[in-house]
């Protein structure tokens, strides 16, 4: 039975993507990101890898609503109003989150587990996350004055003098637009994610396992997923599970080696 709590919350953006009878596959996008972020690999597993592939806007971030509002709980429960609405079959349905989206995905599977039939989660554990390495991309985003910028160009260097590392500024610059007045806006709902901060460094628990195949993949220079969240973390909640490292990737293991992402997912998925 679906659970009627989300029917006061909007209907969350999404691209529906490829053969609508393939297998679906649901990606979503992490803190401060946009299903943007997805959409060179999105188009290859529906295009390469003949799936259906659903990229979404999580609350509070690019097209999708906005709301006081930011927990786990909360966005589990958005992801599973748009399963609803599209009426996914849960016994072909992956779904994948990166980050911040892992930590939704984790959720969704722990509390509603007859709803998918297996789960990828792109490099984060399900333990508590120090979000003090947050403070610069914040402080960054809130040194860009939207009331005075005249282009684009303004707000990096706003952002520079927080955040030197130019891709980063690329990422985070994907959530500026223009109104129709011509002045500049962010999608993200700055205000909120900054005062939840730490409600989204929160660890993801359960009573119960997610007993279904589990494909967690990490970057080989990142942190995200430690020794210890492999030996004790992860298969205490995911017993069905594997960790498949990237060499050579950081945190954005997607951006940064979208080749082999894109096989890892498809093998997995291809297993259903």
């Amino acid at each position: 039975m679906a659970d009627t709590s989300v029917a006061t919350a909007p209907l969350l953006h999404f691209l529906d993507q490829g053969d609508p009878t393939a297998r679906p596959l649901v990606i979503l996008h992490g803190l401060f990101g946009t299903l943007d972020n997805w959409q060179t690999l999105a188009r290859r597993w529906a295009d390469e890898a003949g799936l259906r592939v659903i990229s979404v806007d999580l609350r509070n971030h690019g097209r999708s609503f906005h709301s006081p509002a930011h927990s786990y709980a909360l966005m589990a429960q958005d992801v599973l109003a748009l399963f609803d609405h599209l009426a996914l079959d849960p016994t072909r349905l992956t779904l994948m989150g990166h980050s911040m989206g892992g930590k939704v995905s984790m959720q969704l599977a722990l509390t509603h587990p007859a709803r998918l039939a297996q789960l990828i989660v792109v490099d984060i554990a399900p333990r508590f996350s120090n979000m003090e390495h947050q403070d610069d991309i914040v402080a960054g985003l809130q040194a860009v004055d939207l009331t005075t910028i005249q282009n684009r160009q303004q707000a990096e260097a706003a952002l520079a003098q927080h955040i030197p590392q130019l891709g980063v500024r690329q990422f985070l610059l994907k959530n500026l637009y223009r109104r129709e007045d011509n002045s500049f806006a962010w999608r993200i709902n700055l205000p909120v994610l900054t005062a939840n901060l730490a409600l989204v460094g929160e660890k993801i628990g359960a009573a119960q396992p997610f007993h279904k195949p589990t494909l967690f993949i990490r970057g080989g220079k990142s942190d995200y997923i430690t020794a210890d969240d492999k030996l004790h973390g992860i298969p205490a909640l995911f017993p069905n599970s594997q960790v498949a490292t990237v060499p050579d990737a950081g945190h954005w293991v997607h951006a940064e080696k979208p080749d082999e992402i894109f096989g890892l997912v498809q093998n997995f998925v291809g297993q259903l």
